[in-house]
């Protein structure tokens, strides 16, 4: 790990601490002691953007991806652990959204179109986000540490970049979600699906938003307070 890298860590690891709703959130979920459990994605690359641009708190966050992995795929073991989250999260921000990452490949084609092999572990999703800034998770350890996952690094989470991650077809989803974060943090560089990461190409102003995400939006696969 370079040091600037270990810097980024350090940095974010001070932004969420400083977010108390975060921090009443990863208590939570670390009291429901699911395996390999981690907070994902928006609810952290954005609370970093509101630090860095002098936002408020929760600024633009829809909802807070909760992770783990459970090798029973069975919908009935995830809706036992829905049922058992809800009241440990209704004094948490929200919603949460709660998915058994085993469990994705068997629903993710026919709602997004994109072929999904089965992940190994829950950290294996975070590299088939849309985008690279996508890719980041974080767990509240039993001794209060804060472990953090982000197999693409933290450049571009601190550098205001959203560059699109080929790992997946998602370039449907990668321009939806670029259109919505541009309007947000206008502060952005926004690198189109076609320019592969190339920093000297912008998604176009004009490209339609689509509707669809990363996840599976209201369904039997989320709860909320």
């Amino acid at each position: 790990m370079t040091l600037e890298e270990a810097d980024h860590r350090r940095r974010l690891a001070a932004i969420v601490r400083a977010d108390p709703g975060l921090m009443t959130l990863l208590a939570a979920a670390r009291s429901l002691a699911l395996p390999q459990w981690r907070l994902v994605a928006g609810c952290l690359y954005q609370t970093v953007w509101n630090a860095l641009t002098g936002r408020p708190r929760g600024h633009g966050i829809r909802d807070y991806d909760l992770i783990y992995f459970d090798p029973d795929t069975s919908w009935e073991a995830e809706d036992a652990i829905l049922r058992r989250a809800a009241p440990v999260l209704t004094p948490c921000p929200g919603p949460v959204e709660i998915r058994n990452q085993a469990r994705v490949h068997l629903w993710f084609e026919a709602r997004f179109g994109t072929p999904y092999p089965p992940l190994p572990d829950a950290d294996a999703a975070l590299a088939r986000y849309a985008a690279i800034v996508h890719a980041v998770g974080v767990r509240l350890e039993p001794d209060d540490t804060l472990s953090i996952a982000a197999p693409f690094g933290l450049d571009d989470l601190f550098g205001l970049v959203l560059r699109p991650n080929p790992a997946l077809a998602n370039a449907r989803t990668y321009t939806a979600k670029a259109e919505r974060m541009r309007a947000l943090w206008p502060e952005l560089t926004v690198l189109a699906w076609d320019g592969a990461g190339d920093p000297a190409v912008k998604c176009a102003k004009d490209t339609p938003a689509l509707s669809t995400g990363l996840s599976p939006g209201p369904s039997p696969f989320s709860t909320s307070r």
